[in-house]
């Protein structure tokens, strides 16, 4: 690293993070955007014999679960692939060289992946709110136009016609297009910040691209149970010390992703309290900021 490197520069790391957002798009992870779209089309010919909304319900258990399993993928793959492809591309030494400290290098990387998440959610939930509309609107022509021609046929009907139909709009509305629907994205997005975070701090000192990236999936899959072995850990009147220990451990290591697990309740129509949304993003900072940490201390003193 050069000498009388100056203080650290916002306008530095952006350079770094619009370079790397530039080099992930070179790369074509833009891709995986057609099978979601594949995916959200397939789900929205599906008919089936159930009420509308849970015609609905359905397009948006495929849309949030498809969002949610792309963008960690990519946030745990492409963060992997960052380290090791500078290295072997020789750009990393060419960046050090220059008047860039470190840190700044890699949370400029950290920024140029967070933000071809956000583009990537953004492009996906343009695509799934435009599916759902237009799907809401062909059902609800559809169960309208199936009642007037009831009361049309049945004229004992005619007179509940026009409630059934006040019923029916209102199921709809619940179920369709609403502006709570986007708390789902968000709170994929920070989830994926988070294995973002914590892949870039494997890549820190990982052996390879490989090793990374099963190591990244491995503490995902933990972070959904560390609520469960907390609460198996400290159960009890009085655990021990080691229990304590343990949990306390567990809590730091592994990322709490239970806490954000809200794509249910949000597709159900369940209201979110703010104080679950403020806790999630709270939180999710939190962990960003000490993955990111130990991964510029350890970043700071390898060698190449």
């Amino acid at each position: 690293m050069p000498q009388n490197v100056p203080s650290y520069s916002p306008a530095r790391i952006w350079t770094i993070a619009s370079a790397t957002f530039t080099q992930l798009v070179r790369m074509k992870v833009f891709y995986f955007l057609l099978f979601f779209c594949a995916a959200i089309i397939a789900a929205s010919l599906i008919v089936i014999s159930a009420s509308p909304d849970q015609e609905l319900k359905l397009i948006k258990d495929v849309g949030f679960g498809s969002m949610s399993l792309f963008t960690i993928m990519f946030a745990i793959a492409g963060t992997a692939v960052l380290l090791p492809r500078d290295l072997e591309d020789r750009t990393l030494y060419t960046i050090l060289t220059k008047p860039v400290r470190r840190p700044e290098y890699l949370i400029g990387k950290l920024i140029g992946v967070l933000l071809l998440i956000a583009v990537s959610l953004a492009v996906m939930q343009v695509v799934f709110s435009a599916i759902l509309y237009l799907r809401q609107s062909q059902i609800l022509d559809r169960e309208l136009a199936a009642i007037a021609d009831r009361a049309t046929r049945i004229p004992a009907t005619a007179e509940y016609a026009e409630g059934e139909a006040d019923q029916i709009r209102n199921m709809i509305s619940a179920q369709g297009l609403k502006p709570s629907l986007l708390l789902a994205p968000l709170s994929i997005f920070l989830k994926a910040s988070i294995a973002a975070a914590f892949t870039l701090l494997l890549a820190t000192f990982a052996s390879s691209t490989l090793f990374t990236g099963i190591c990244g999936v491995a503490i995902y899959i933990i972070g959904h149970f560390q609520s469960l072995a907390r609460k198996y850990l400290l159960t009890g009147e009085s655990p021990d010390l080691l229990a304590r220990i343990l949990a306390a451990l567990t809590a730091l290591v592994f990322p709490d992703m239970k806490v954000f697990d809200i794509v249910d309740d949000v597709t159900a129509g369940t209201p979110v309290p703010l104080e679950a949304i403020a806790q999630m993003s709270g939180l999710a900072a939190l962990y960003i900021l000490v993955y990111t940490s130990i991964a510029c201390f350890i970043f700071s003193d390898k060698e190449f």
